[in-house]
């Protein structure tokens, strides 16, 4: 047996990776989909300004990514888009939401709507931190 270091692994091995861990992943959870969503504000050119993005997965969303152009800053369109986000997976019968966000990125926008911090990564990725948030979407 020949285990190999790889520093710059092709993407064909990190695919084939990620396929083996979902098959076994899938094989186990209690639920069987998983589904993208995303909201996007586009300008009259039809460029995308701000959005936000990420997937449905059994009780939970679980946002990947908030962003607004930085013209629009400051005019709640990030509230607009967080909004939209919860309302669509509630539709979708989610009752928790997941995010995580760094120590100069968003922490007060979240808590302001609502998540709390479950939990914060120090030292990442060497001085700054990575905040772990969660929100209770519907009463329990």
């Amino acid at each position: 047996m020949n285990i190999e270091v790889v520093d710059n692994p092709e993407s064909e091995l990190v695919s084939f990776l990620d396929e083996k861990i979902a098959e076994f992943n899938w094989a186990h959870w209690e639920v069987s989909e998983r589904k993208a969503l995303a909201v996007k504000l586009c300008d009259e050119n039809g460029q995308v300004i701000a959005g936000a993005a990420g997937r449905t997965f059994g009780d939970w969303l679980m946002i990947n990514t908030l962003w607004v152009a930085e013209s629009l800053r400051g005019q709640n369109v990030g509230s607009q888009l967080l909004d939209k986000m919860e309302v669509a997976a509630k539709a979708r019968g989610c009752n928790k939401a997941l995010l995580d966000t760094l120590n100069f990125q968003a922490k007060p926008f979240y808590e302001k709507h609502g998540y709390q911090v479950q939990w914060m990564q120090q030292g990442y990725p060497k001085t700054g931190c990575r905040y772990y948030m969660m929100k209770q979407l519907t009463s329990q």
